[in-house]
């Protein structure tokens, strides 16, 4: 059952559970909608996911450079990398991604409907997620993404299956697997959508609404519209503040090999602070260059890599992934038809070939080496000195 109606005194809502990829859903949408003739249209997207609808080409307007410099480098290529993912197991059904919303808004601008965005803001859903999962959940969902887009034996993705997956019960089985192996992932991209969502339905003052959500979020948003139940809105908009951990890590490595040098000097003198000098650059440097060359960068971005990394793992506001993007952007300069390829992306080896996640890619293996170079390096100098 994919449509349920929901009676709260005067207030009809019709929740229609969707599958983003289903010929059948965008059918049912149009049908009800057209049926039911609702004061309002609910759409489970936010307006940043409802441009990026409209208009598929917004990745035109990406600043690389800015992004790369906010430390969003992983953020967006996660969310290309999800963009490719449902947009592959799109073509294999012959459907776009999110047709049924695209109708759901055409037929409602058509017929003079006001639309309303339910969902929160993507940015701050991923953000959110990012900063509260667990490393542990993160390398489980990060694998099972790269299969699923990456790996070499996939099962056809037939409508008929889409289909199966829209009932509740395999749903059902599905939200509780992904509570079970990541129950931070879930609570972030399930439970706070459904109350968020469910509160926006709840405050809106319409009397009869149609609403188009995940079939993923159906059971969970009735169940919180049956309770009547509404949000501080302004809590699930919240980003994790940092904490205290990650700055006192920042500032405490310069501090650590202030320590270092203070000590090679009273026991080795000059020496002594020259031996710890060209362990810190070497072992950072190489690993920093390593991660450089992993993405296939040029050989001067290798280089700059090797040079920054040992200034930059002491410098808490600066990263040797910028240094190494900037260099490499000389050689592998995005072009327009690089940041319209950027849906179109079906492997590992895309990625690399296309500049615009190219340089991504060379921001985050050279800032990821660097990493494993402080993490190798301090508690080799620790030994040179003990």
């Amino acid at each position: 059952m994919t449509l349920e109606r929901i009676q709260i005194g005067d207030k009809e809502i019709i929740l229609i559970g969707t599958a983003h990829i289903s010929q059948a859903s965008a059918d049912l949408v149009k049908e009800t909608i057209e049926t039911e003739k609702p004061q309002v249209v609910g759409i489970e997207l936010d307006i940043q996911r409802f441009k990026q609808l409209q208009n598929p080409r917004k990745w035109q307007q990406t600043n690389v450079k800015n992004v790369i410099q906010e430390g969003k480098t992983y953020l967006l290529l996660l969310n290309i990398f999800l963009t490719n993912l449902q947009r592959r197991f799109g073509e294999s059904v012959n459907v776009r991604p999110g047709q049924e919303m695209i109708i759901a808004a055409q037929l409602a601008s058509k017929q003079k409907i006001p639309i309303a965005l339910l969902d929160r803001n993507i940015e701050v859903t991923m953000k959110r997620a990012f900063s509260l999962t667990p490393l542990k959940e993160k390398i489980k969902i990060f694998f099972y993404l790269v299969s699923g887009l990456f790996g070499g034996d996939k099962e056809e993705l037939t409508p008929e299956i889409v289909e199966k997956l829209k009932q509740s019960d395999m749903v059902t089985q599905l939200i509780q697997e992904l509570g079970r192996k990541a129950p931070t992932v879930k609570k972030v991209l399930v439970d706070e959508r459904d109350a968020f969502i469910a509160s926006q339905i709840l405050k809106n003052p319409a009397k009869k609404l149609v609403c188009v959500v995940g079939a993923g979020h159906l059971n969970g948003i009735k169940e919180l519209l049956l309770q009547q139940k509404t949000v501080d809105e302004r809590k699930l908009m919240q980003l994790p503040k940092k904490g205290n951990l990650g700055k006192i890590v920042q500032w405490s490595i310069p501090a650590v090999l202030i320590v270092f040098l203070v000590w090679a000097f009273l026991a080795q003198g000059i020496t002594g602070i020259l031996n710890l000098a060209i362990y810190w650059i070497l072992i950072t440097g190489i690993f920093s260059a390593i991660g450089a060359a992993l993405a296939r960068s040029h050989p001067f971005t290798i280089i700059t890599a090797f040079m920054a990394a040992p200034l930059t793992t002491v410098h808490p506001l600066l990263a040797s992934g910028w240094f190494a993007a900037a260099v490499e952007a000389k050689y592998k300069h995005p072009q327009v038809k690089d940041f319209e390829n950027l849906n179109q992306l079906n492997s590992y080896r895309d990625f690399e070939r296309n500049k615009v996640t190219h340089l991504l890619l060379v921001a985050a293996f050279t800032n990821l080496g660097s990493t494993i170079g402080v993490i190798i390096a301090l508690p080799t100098i620790l030994s040179l000195l003990a």
